[in-house]
């Protein structure tokens, strides 16, 4: 009966990797429809802080000539964009259309006494036309407040006492300053408004405001703060919904920022407004400042580049220099960066990308896609099966079974978890089955040569005293070729896990970063740790005597020391892997040199470590069992080209040719390796003898 269910498996499996191909295969046109969304947006757009010009230009001797000259240098340079904030008392303040007093200021003003249990905030106006243009909203903003509002003048100006603190006052959002708005448009710059949900949600009041900013070709704006215009209001007014219908009716998009936590509501809003969504890359005042105009550069291409970003925020704030006694700016360090030859301009011209309002990518999601991606779906669970079963036999029908009955309820409960869930089995399963497969080959290959040479094996001593199998019979030639071969196949299979990322994870959301591909660390463990585990207990006579063997080890201080070892090494190699990991200068230098070298920079990790490593360990297992243990750093290479695709963001072009070059150099760098062993190799062969006779003529004393 067990070999009859033995047998009806091992035919299941033969079906299992028909299924695998055929889900690979139906990914293959999805994978096509994304690389031509890709190619929608080809427009970027550089967006300067008017809020951070108007504090620069507060130092400056003559603050409002500075503002209508850096208006032209920044149209000039090709920035083509201003992010105008709602405004506030402090920024009209900065603007020269008003000045703020508290009680203790007017006081010294008048230089009279004043109610001494008086804390309130006093505005005059700099001249009638601030008045009338600014009055109305001031009153209107600090009434919905319920804070009183009284009227007084000064010299002959007019201004306006809040019954407020001036510190709280400062902090009350209002409408955006009509005549900076004005100003900026004359200057030929684009707006690109900021709003905040400070401002409670009035349907009527957007809707108009909307229709002004349309007006002004406005077709994109940003939220400041924490969450979306109207998320404050949305459980008693719907006022997300409502929202999105004024953008809609107005033909205005919104912005998701790179690297921020998501803004709440804003992946419903992107929903709602049909993903008119544009993503931004935020540089800050300090970077703007310390950074080189070439490494500003690099950053911008890179982004543009690799990560689909087609929208750049330039932060600058005035700098204290205490050692020159000055007060600076980063602005011409932007403008180098902008112009200078093989600047942020030239960069993005070589990208085909031409500097205009940014564009979302068009997407659409065609009635062929949902039966393809049911087989991809398929797939999926077919090699997640095959996984299971090279560590369980026989379980490869039950395993099916249970991945398509589990798979339909998730699809239920969850369509994301769905094909999160799916995709990140597949993942890791490609890899580690390539793993797997190419040490079952070296496995058959020497096992089979070492019956064929005379049925010994011959055990040779290492230096410290351990045994080390060698298994005779095959030149270096046919090792290098069948290594080769391996090697090929290998990464063949593992590449089959992409196609699963691509076909399950096709969706807008996942390449606007508005959701995320989950559980990426344990793709980068998973498989490292299934090979281990095959490798020491699945390549000996049986498993049960494996962990027999382990069990009985003596743990010594040796053993100790280096699984501390092993395991700083996995925490780093953790740290390293997703966005959040960070580089060292050295290494940040040696990223852009294969960048200008290669147009694309591929892992370091594939090419200088893992991948050299695993063709070396597939030369030497031949002869070697001991360096099996390379195929577990090998297994670095072969999952990290599949993590590749994980980061949806970036461009298929791309992450293809990053690991073809992976792949190319890692092969290089690799027979550089053999070729050295075989030096080493031969030049012991050669001495080792000598060595030995002189071991043993001093032990005889000759």
């Amino acid at each position: 009966m067990l070999q009859k269910w033995l047998q009806w498996n091992r035919k299941a499996t033969w079906v299992l990797c028909v299924l695998t191909i055929l889900g690979v295969i139906s990914a293959v046109p999805i994978g096509a429809e994304r690389w031509k969304v890709e190619n929608t947006s080809k427009h970027v757009e550089f967006v300067l802080d008017y809020r951070d010009l108007l504090q620069v230009a507060a130092y400056k001797v003559h603050p409002q000539q500075y503002i209508h000259d850096e208006l032209k240098n920044i149209k000039a340079a090709g920035i083509n964009s201003m992010a105008v904030f709602e405004t506030s008392l402090q920024e009209l303040s900065w603007a020269g259309h008003l000045s703020l007093y508290s009680s203790t200021g007017v006081m010294q003003l008048q230089g009279k006494p004043l109610n001494d249990d008086e804390n309130y905030t006093y505005i005059l106006f700099a001249s009638e036309k601030d008045d009338a243009a600014l009055r109305p909203v001031i009153e209107a903003t600090f009434r919905k407040w319920n804070i009183p509002i009284s009227s007084w003048e000064y010299a002959g100006s007019k201004g306006i006492v809040l019954e407020t603190p001036i510190e709280e006052a400062m902090l009350k959002a209002m409408e955006p300053d009509q005549s900076a708005l004005e100003m900026i448009k004359d200057a030929g710059l684009n707006i690109v408004p900021r709003l905040s949900d400070r401002i409670p949600f009035d349907a009527a009041e957007v809707d108009k405001m909307m229709a002004s900013y349309e007006a002004m070709g406005v077709d994109r704006i940003l939220f400041d703060g924490d969450a979306v215009k109207g998320y404050a209001d949305n459980a008693e007014l719907h006022s997300i919904n409502a929202f999105a219908d004024i953008l809609n009716k107005h033909g205005i998009g919104i912005v998701t920022i790179e690297n921020s936590n998501p803004q709440k509501g804003l992946a419903t809003l992107s929903h709602l407004t049909h993903y008119n969504v544009v993503r931004l890359l935020s540089l800050s005042d300090a970077s703007a400042y310390s950074m080189k105009p070439e490494e500003i550069t690099d950053r911008f291409h890179l982004a543009a580049k690799d990560r689909s970003i087609r929208m750049f925020y330039i932060n600058v704030s005035p700098i204290s220099k205490a050692a020159k006694s000055i007060i600076t700016d980063p602005m011409q360090n932007i403008y180098d960066a902008m112009q200078n030859k093989d600047g942020i301009l030239d960069k993005m011209d070589d990208l085909g990308l031409t500097v205009d309002r940014a564009q979302p990518f068009t997407y659409d999601s065609p009635a062929w896609h949902k039966p393809f991606k049911a087989i991809t779906a398929l797939g999926a669970i077919a090699i997640i099966a095959l996984l299971v079963s090279a560590y369980i036999p026989g379980s490869a029908i039950p395993v099916f079974a249970i991945g398509l009955v589990g798979s339909a309820g998730l699809y239920v409960l969850s369509k994301s978890m769905f094909e999160q869930g799916l995709a990140l089995g597949a993942a890791i399963s490609a890899p580690t089955l390539a793993v797997i497969w190419a040490i079952r080959r070296v496995r058959a290959h020497t096992i089979g040569n070492r019956r064929a040479v005379s049925g010994t094996v011959d055990n040779a001593r290492n230096n410290d005293g351990g045994m080390r199998w060698i298994f005779p019979g095959l030149t270096a030639g046919r090792r290098f070729t069948m290594a080769l071969t391996l090697f090929v196949m290998t990464s063949i299979i593992s590449l089959c896990g992409i196609a699963f990322i691509i076909g399950l994870l096709n969706n807008i959301t996942y390449q606007l970063v508005l959701e995320q591909f989950r559980g990426v660390s344990l793709l980068h463990l998973a498989p490292i740790a299934l090979v281990a585990i095959y490798l020491f207990l699945y390549t000996g006579e049986s498993v049960v005597g494996n962990i027999r063997k382990l069990l009985s080890m003596q743990i010594t201080v040796l053993w100790v020391a280096v699984a501390a070892v092993l395991g700083v090494m996995a925490l780093y190699y953790l740290s390293r892997t997703g966005n959040a990991g960070t580089a060292s200068s050295a290494e940040l230098m040696f990223r852009n040199v294969l960048e200008n070298t290669f147009g694309v920079r591929p892992r370091t990790k594939e090419f200088l470590l893992a991948h050299p490593l695993f063709f070396l360990g597939l030369f030497l297992a031949l002869r070697y069992r001991a360096a099996w243990v390379l195929f577990i750093v090998g297994t670095i290479g072969q999952l990290s080209m599949v993590d590749t695709f994980a980061h949806i963001h970036t461009p298929i072009p791309i992450s293809l040719i990053r690991d073809v070059l992976g792949l190319v150099l890692g092969l290089i760098i690799g027979l550089v390796l053999i070729g050295i062993w075989q030096v080493g190799e031969g030049v012991w062969k050669r001495w080792a003898p000598r060595i030995a006779q002189m071991k043993q003529g001093y032990k005889s004393g000759v």
